[in-house]
C-alpha cells in the first residue's frame, strides 16, 4: 500500500491572520476556506506544487490556545524545502519573517530557521541536489 502525508494541522489564534501570513509573506497558496459552523472553518494553505498541506486549526479552548506556537516543544516543528534558499530568504526577510540564525551550509543543504507569527520554529531548507 502506497502512503504519503495528506496534511498537517497546525493551530492558529484566527483564520485570517494566518492565512494572510501564509499566503502573503510566505507565498503558499490558499487551497481551501469552507465555513464548518459559526466558530470553525476547514482551512488548507499550502506551499506552491507541494503535496502536503497545513490544514489551520483555529484554537477551540484554552489548552489548545495554550500549544499555539509550541506544537514541537520548542525544537523545530515544520520543514519548508525550496529549490531557491537565497531568494527565498531575501523575500521573507524583507516581509518581517524572523530568522533565529545566519543561513549555513551543512552535510544535507543550506538552511536556516525562522519563527512563523505564532512562534512555531521552521527550517527553510534547499537541499543538496545530487
Amino acid at each position: 500500500m502506497k502512503q504519503q502525508l495528506g496534511q498537517i494541522a497546525i493551530l492558529v489564534k484566527e483564520y485570517d491572520e494566518a492565512i494572510a501570513f501564509y499566503t502573503k509573506v510566505l507565498d503558499f497558496e490558499l487551497i481551501e476556506d469552507t465555513v464548518m459552523s459559526e466558530t470553525k472553518r476547514w482551512v488548507r494553505v499550502c506551499p506552491p506544487g507541494s503535496s502536503c498541506q497545513l490544514l489551520l486549526a483555529k484554537a477551540a479552548n484554552e489548552v489548545q490556545e495554550s500549544q499555539i506556537g509550541h506544537q514541537a516543544g520548542g525544537r523545530v516543528f515544520l520543514f519548508l524545502y525550496t529549490d531557491d534558499f537565497w531568494g527565498d530568504y531575501r523575500k521573507y526577510t524583507s516581509r518581517g519573517v524572523e530568522f533565529l540564525r545566519e543561513p549555513s551550509q551543512e552535510a544535507y543543504g543550506i538552511v536556516s530557521v525562522f519563527r512563523d507569527l505564532y512562534g512555531n520554529l521552521w527550517d527553510l531548507i534547499e537541499p543538496l541536489k545530487k
